[in-house]
């Protein structure tokens, strides 16, 4: 399971930052799919922060990072008839029969979110890790179809819509000709391609690329229409571009059809896309049917199959993580591949070469979604080399000659030698300097590989001494006078970094950023968390047992210790900073609701705030403890018929707010 988060979260890292992603949408799903079932089976295991309970993706340093108003969730992917058909059966136990599909083309690019006041643009945001993105509005204005200024009757005086940035294929190869003539490497698809456009800092160089964008939904605080297909209408008659092939459709079977239409139409458009998206088309209905942590729970993405082909494997190499764990990678003879060209492909571990029975020189197939890096699926045997020798995984870390562990339960293999292991130390640096950590400007992935090589930096804590080594700092290559004072201001400024995130810096083992602040707050300080038993460790909510074993061994370790002191010498904090919440009023303490319906003139979340501010507690369901169900209109018969059956009352939105004067 540990091994899981840590390469889902570095492939989500490659995907939404780097946009260079190293693995096929299926295998990523299939992975995602593999982790929930492991923590569902062994809830004792989980990671607070799994990948599971999260978006996905990180915040470039680049831009101003902007919050969204509305949270810009994933969709649950799938694959099958079967799924799609468990996702209706879902949605008429919630809302009964009488509902309709919106159809929509899943385009292979970057969302983006795009703020208009008063019928004019003030802020495009791209999706980041789903919560707070990018500031691209320079960038994204250089985009000739999308409009600056609206001019219309009926126009919301706020909206925030929604749309996919692309690149057509013709424009793609065209550019990526010029880029090789140049001696610049080429990108691997369009939506890569797109991605680091929109993510250039000058803006002249975005406007010389010819991206396009289709606009796909709408977000106000007032409700503008009944249906998702009647706000397509309207944006489109404001001028945004809405895809023609977008379709109405009354039934799972109608969606059936239309998807395979598209499976093979979809190489005769001129821009790529990777599936397609089913919504619920009622607002109503939709917010009856509400959202999981991840994705709502009324729309859901169908994905393609991926294409494979045949090539060489060449030999294979083996690549060491931050926490010491040991991928291997299998480098292939390069094939054309859904229009890119692949080198390598992923090995995950060694019971994969094991299965595959993998011996060098052998042809194997291999397949992918459309990304960088595929997945070997089996090998060719007619076609196996007499002679040829097996591959085996090795038995010392290809690093640094340490021995490998493998931790009882789990598939893969560890390099123990964490303090003098390369790779493991400037992952643990690259780890405690990163946004969800220290948060530390003027630093970056390369230039702590730099500072190890020269010497520099062998241990967190040395950071902190980069002041008194100006002149070393001077001589390294392209690093400026001006780029070394911004470092050091970022080192400084991370003193100030609260007591939770020094925390999670540290990379303690199963301490995810979750966890990292339940542990600060539970024990208040470092003092007390390094002296904690197991047994103290297990009291504090969502702390299990492999976490707290994991925290105890690591503060036994007298090197931890004395990297924590000398962290506390240099100003960094390593108490929680009590804070006092403040409430409006105590008159809804010890009082349980929940939300369902529409509401007028106000959302659910501002009446969750309401009930909140005021003592009570929103639950997620409808149980014999609830207090109150605060009903609206459209609301769903199952809540209602649940409610009556177990005698919970049900409320207005008016009854709410006679409880509050």
């Amino acid at each position: 399971m540990e091994a899981l988060v840590e390469e889902l979260n570095q492939h989500t890292y490659n995907y939404y930052v780097l946009a260079m992603p190293t693995i096929a949408d299926y295998e990523f799903d299939k992975k995602l799919e593999q982790l929930a079932t492991l923590e569902k089976e062994f809830p004792e295991f989980a990671d607070p922060n799994s990948p599971t309970q999260r978006v996905g993706g990180e915040i470039t340093k680049t831009f101003k990072t902007v919050k969204h108003k509305w949270a810009m969730l994933s969709l649950g992917n799938t694959y099958n008839e079967q799924d799609l058909r468990d996702f209706d059966e879902r949605i008429k136990r919630s809302i009964g029969d009488n509902f309709e599909y919106v159809c929509e083309l899943k385009f292979d690019g970057l969302s983006i979110s795009i703020t208009f006041e008063n019928n004019k643009m003030v802020r495009a945001v791209t999706r980041g890790d789903g919560t707070q993105g990018d500031d691209v509005t320079t960038n994204i204005k250089t985009i000739s179809n999308i409009p600056h200024h609206l001019n219309g009757p009926d126009i919301p005086s706020v909206f925030e819509i929604r749309g996919e940035i692309f690149m057509h294929r013709a424009a793609f190869e065209r550019l990526n000709r010029e880029k090789e003539e140049l001696g610049e490497m080429a990108y691997a698809n369009p939506r890569n391609f797109a991605a680091g456009t929109v993510k250039m800092q000058d803006s002249r160089e975005v406007a010389k690329r010819p991206l396009d964008c289709f606009f796909y939904s709408l977000n106000t605080d007032k409700l503008f229409a009944n249906t998702h297909w009647e706000s397509l209408q309207a944006i489109k008659s404001w001028g945004f571009q809405v895809s023609e092939h977008s379709k109405l459709v009354p039934s799972i079977e109608n969606v059936f059809d239309f998807i395979k239409h598209w499976e093979n139409e979809r190489f005769k458009i001129g821009y790529d896309i990777d599936g397609i998206v089913i919504k619920v088309n009622s607002y109503a209905q939709q917010q009856e049917l509400g959202f999981t942590a991840k994705s709502p729970r009324w729309a859901i993405s169908y994905k393609y199959k991926a294409q494979e082909v045949e090539t060489i494997l060449q030999k294979v190499t083996y690549q060491v993580g931050r926490t010491g764990a040991v991928t291997p990678v299998a480098n292939l003879k390069p094939v054309l591949l859904a229009g890119t060209t692949v080198k390598r492909a992923t090995l995950h571990n060694a019971n994969e070469i094991e299965r595959l029975d993998l011996h060098e020189g052998d042809t194997v197939f291999v397949e992918k979604g459309g990304e960088i890096i595929p997945k070997i699926i089996n090998v060719n045997l007619e076609k196996r080399q007499p002679g040829s020798i097996k591959v085996i995984y090795p038995t010392s870390c290809p690093e640094c000659g340490t021995a490998l562990v493998r931790f009882t339960g789990e598939v893969a293999y560890y390099c123990p030698n964490d303090e003098a292991c390369p790779p493991q130390i400037v992952g643990k640096i690259q780890h405690f300097i990163g946004r969800k950590a220290m948060d530390i400007n003027g630093l970056g992935d390369e230039t702590i590989e730099t500072f190890y090589k020269q010497g520099l930096v062998k241990h967190i804590s040395d950071l902190y001494t980069l002041h008194k080594k100006s002149d070393l700092l001077k001589q390294i290559e392209r690093f400026g006078e001006r780029s070394i004072d911004n470092m050091l201001k970022g080192i400084e400024d991370s003193k100030q970094m609260p007591f939770e995130r020094v925390l999670f810096g540290l990379g303690i083992r199963y301490v995810g950023a979750t966890v990292a602040r339940k542990l600060a707050y539970a024990t208040k300080n470092m003092e007390k968390l390094s002296h904690a038993s197991i047994e103290e460790l297990i009291a504090i909510d969502e702390i299990g047992q492999r976490i707290a074993e994991s925290i105890v061994e690591y503060f036994n370790n007298p090197i931890h210790i004395q990297q924590i002191d000398l962290l506390k010498s240099y100003g960094l904090q390593f108490e929680v900073a009590e804070n006092t919440i403040t409430l409006q009023s105590d008159k809804l303490t010890g009082k349980t609701f929940v939300i369902s319906g529409v509401f007028d003139g106000v959302s659910r979340d501002e009446l969750k705030d309401i009930i909140e501010g005021n003592g009570g507690k929103i639950l997620s369901g409808i149980s014999a403890k609830l207090n109150y169900l605060l009903a609206g209109d459209n609301m769903g018969p199952s809540k209602l018929e649940k409610a009556k059956k177990l005698n919970v009352p049900l409320i207005s939105q008016g009854e709410l707010l006679e409880m509050l004067k």
